[in-house]
């Protein structure tokens, strides 16, 4: 399979490090389908960014929590064929201690991560696993390995996704697809900049500083590459030496 001029999906793809992951693909030569939600006009920069490049990109809005409106959106782009790269970025967070903590909060964060892996990924597995190639790079986090004070439901949500990362890449294995997942720890965009100031940076990364989102788009683009071809089922860390 020459790993060239496929179509790739990206959720979540108007933020800072999905817009950067959506650069990088189209950067390959993948079409890249940018996926927004709430942050449309986002997501269609990002769409222009790519296209005055010279790449090629068109956006998509749905919510990945909503499994009608998120089925109909892929019926619709299974119409052009196979999506081969997919990567679920989409993820929110929503912090409060524990015992403080609301079911609307639980179930916000979880649901975006969880449900939202689940309505978007199974309809495409059928159309990729008949091409015999495809790569799922899920976007977990650093909270989901080593636990963060305030992010149960986060933690929950991604850690959830890292299983279902190592459950799929078994069942498809033998099919071509490899499927991994990315944990970012403290990466430096409009988001995490009033949570994280130098020096608190200092004083948890062994690096000293945050990651950049072009690091985190640049693994995210070798794992979709046919080098990785002999990569699956892995959790791979880019955080700059956190424990």
């Amino acid at each position: 399979m020459n790993d060239t001029a496929l179509r790739a999906l990206v959720t979540g793809g108007s933020g800072g490090i999905g817009a950067a992951i959506c650069k990088r693909l189209a950067v390959a030569g993948h079409f890249v389908y940018v996926h927004a939600n709430r942050n449309q006009a986002a997501a269609a920069a990002t769409v222009a960014d790519i296209i005055a490049a010279g790449g090629r990109a068109a956006a998509v809005a749905f919510d990945v929590t909503d499994a009608a409106a998120t089925g109909a959106a892929i019926e619709t782009l299974l119409r052009e064929g196979a999506v081969q790269i997919l990567v679920n970025n989409a993820g929110i967070y929503d912090d409060a201690a524990f015992p403080g903590m609301s079911r609307e909060q639980w179930h916000r964060v979880v649901d975006v991560s969880v449900d939202g892996f689940y309505n978007v990924t199974q309809p495409l597995m059928l159309p990729m696993i008949r091409t015999r190639w495809g790569r799922i790079i899920n976007i977990s986090s650093v909270s989901a390995l080593s636990g963060n004070r305030g992010q149960v439901n986060y933690a929950a949500a991604k850690g959830a996704l890292n299983a279902a990362t190592k459950a799929l890449s078994l069942e498809v294995a033998t099919r071509g697809i490899t499927v991994n997942a990315v944990a970012p720890g403290i990466i430096a965009t409009e988001m995490s900049a009033p949570l994280f100031d130098a020096a608190t940076v200092a004083a948890l990364v062994p690096m000293k500083r945050a990651g950049t989102v072009t690091e985190v788009a640049s693994l995210v683009g070798y794992l979709a590459s046919i080098e990785a071809g002999y990569i699956t089922g892995q959790i791979i860390s880019i955080n700059g030496g956190m424990a």
